[in-house]
């Protein structure tokens, strides 16, 4: 979209951090992988697709949680 941000991605074993900064790439994030945006650039914007309706019962919002069901699956 515009600007510059990163994204530390996380499976519960690895971490890495993809820098965004072009507005004709996208990033595809799996399910069940830990997802964190920072360092915007002043002025970004960024655009999130998702296959299906938001729920908010679908999410996460606690790390230790994630990792519980990680450990589950």
């Amino acid at each position: 979209m515009s600007g510059s941000f990163d994204v530390v991605l996380d499976d519960g074993k690895n971490k890495k951090r993809v820098h965004l900064n072009r507005s004709y790439y996208g990033l595809y994030i799996c399910p069940m992988i830990w997802r964190e945006l920072d360092n915007f650039s002043s002025g970004s914007v960024c655009m999130v697709l998702a296959s299906n309706k938001y729920d908010e019962a679908d999410y996460y919002r606690d790390y230790a949680d994630f990792m519980n069901a990680r450990s589950q699956g």
